[in-house]
């Protein structure tokens, strides 16, 4: 048994880390959302934030976009020229996929400052492809409703868990690389 755990260390501390850390941030960020019953940022901070956002965006590319409060649900509508198009709910916040990026990472954790300044690089890049792809999706259904199920059930998530995937990808480079360095010096 004791040589099995030998074999398999580096892949069960991989799954402790990345489970546990994982847990432990989700539970923080339910925390969060439990206590954060605010009239002012209804329905929560960050999926406030991230409407007043993507509405800046769709007005950059030159719509005119409005948001307003859900009268019926924790959610914010996204109005472009004063058609309804998409609601923006906790889930459309990254909040939990940067919770997942995050866990990972750390399950691959490097020298300290190298780790600390690719999760705070990768959080914020996560946290802008998010808002680009919410006024993409916007957007391509005021242009196209036609595709509205393809663009949010396809294009919608291949863009933001893309990223994802595509920063653990340079991560586990920049780990390898580290860990070869290390084993030199």
């Amino acid at each position: 048994m004791l040589q099995l755990f030998k074999k398999y260390r580096s892949v069960l501390r991989f799954i402790l880390i990345f489970l546990g850390s994982y847990f432990i941030l989700s539970l923080f960020y339910n925390i969060y959302l439990d206590l954060s019953g605010s009239e002012k940022y209804y329905p929560d901070f960050f999926t406030y934030l991230v409407a007043v956002q993507s509405e800046a965006v769709i007005e950059f590319f030159g719509y005119t976009a409005n948001i307003e409060p859900h009268p019926d649900e924790a959610s914010m509508k996204l109005f472009i020229n004063e058609y309804f198009l998409a609601r923006i709910v906790e889930g459309c916040n990254s909040i939990s996929v940067i919770i997942l990026f995050l866990s990972f990472v750390l399950s691959f954790f490097a020298n300290l400052k190298t780790t600390l300044f690719y999760i705070l690089a990768g959080a914020v890049i996560i946290y802008i492809m998010n808002i680009v792809r919410i006024a993409i999706l916007t957007i391509g259904i005021y242009e196209y409703p036609q595709h509205a199920e393809f663009l949010h059930s396809i294009v919608f998530p291949l863009i933001i868990y893309g990223t994802v995937f595509l920063l653990w990808i340079i991560w586990v480079r920049i780990y390898s690389k580290t860990q070869a360095y290390e084993s030199e010096v």
